[in-house]
């Protein structure tokens, strides 16, 4: 049996990384989880983010799969150096893909960063884009509410773009022309944020950037597969009729079976 991709989220975001992946490799099998019992990670301390983190990684190993992708921005910023000396297995975050993108886009060297507390006090997207290019001003925003406006199907309409003026102000007083959207949650939102930004603002989002680096990867490691069907597979720590009722506008198509896991 061939090996699969395995991904991983505090919940529900990672499914738009899945898509793109699904997109990108179409012949690979993937096998995704999504800690729906401890969701959310980005109001959590850095400690347990780790401690949940490396309890994802196990499980998903027992899955036997060749790569791994932390699709939570929390956890890649909070984690990501951890695991990446600890585990043998390849592990891509949603950080440095997005970063890389962001640098390469800009072109007054003034990015914008949004995302959960958590990760906008790690500070990591900060770091990643100084360490390519130390000119660079970054501005960056917590956006908290971006998140269960996602899920809860709240997308247009003027509570959420006021709501989104607000957050946004600091980035647009900024003159940023580059953003990243640093939440798996936010391509959602995508509209909104561009109709505050404005079209000439480019939104960077990380989970397109992901599915290359996972590609690249995978062709260097000789592990890529280029022909035959794939299967994705979902699991969850808790309340999967939750996760598969809103993994459709997540992932764009329906998702059923929904496996809840008792521990990982």
């Amino acid at each position: 049996m061939k090996k699969a991709i395995g991904v991983f989220d505090s919940g529900v975001g990672g499914l738009t990384v899945t898509r793109e992946l699904i997109a990108q490799l179409p012949h690979e099998d993937i096998v995704y989880f999504g800690d729906t019992a401890r969701v959310p990670y980005g109001i959590k301390s850095k400690e347990t983010v780790i401690r949940f983190t490396i309890e994802n990684i196990l499980f998903l190993l027992k899955q036997d799969v060749k790569l791994i992708c932390v699709a939570c921005n929390t956890a890649s910023s909070c984690a990501l150096p951890v695991l990446k000396k600890n585990f043998r297995v390849p592990v891509v975050g949603v950080i440095s893909p997005g970063a890389r993108e962001a640098v390469y886009a800009t072109r007054n060297k003034r990015i914008g960063v949004i995302g959960t507390k958590g990760t906008i006090k790690n500070r990591t997207y900060e770091t990643e884009i100084k360490q390519l290019d130390p000119k660079v001003k970054i501005t960056a925003v917590a956006c908290p509410l971006f998140v269960p406006f996602a899920e809860e199907g709240w997308l247009t309409g003027s509570v959420v773009e006021e709501v989104a003026r607000t957050y946004l102000a600091p980035l647009r007083a900024a003159k940023v022309d580059t953003v990243i959207l640093g939440c798996t949650h936010y391509p959602l939102l995508k509209p909104v944020i561009r109709k505050v930004l404005g079209k000439e603002v480019t939104l960077v989002d990380s989970a397109k950037q992901v599915a290359i680096e996972v590609k690249k990867i995978l062709a260097h490691e000789g592990l890529l597969n280029k022909r035959g069907s794939s299967t994705h597979r979902f699991y969850v720590s808790d309340n999967p009729e939750w996760f598969s009722g809103l993994a459709e506008r997540f992932l764009g198509r329906p998702v059923r079976n929904t496996k809840k896991v008792n521990s990982v």
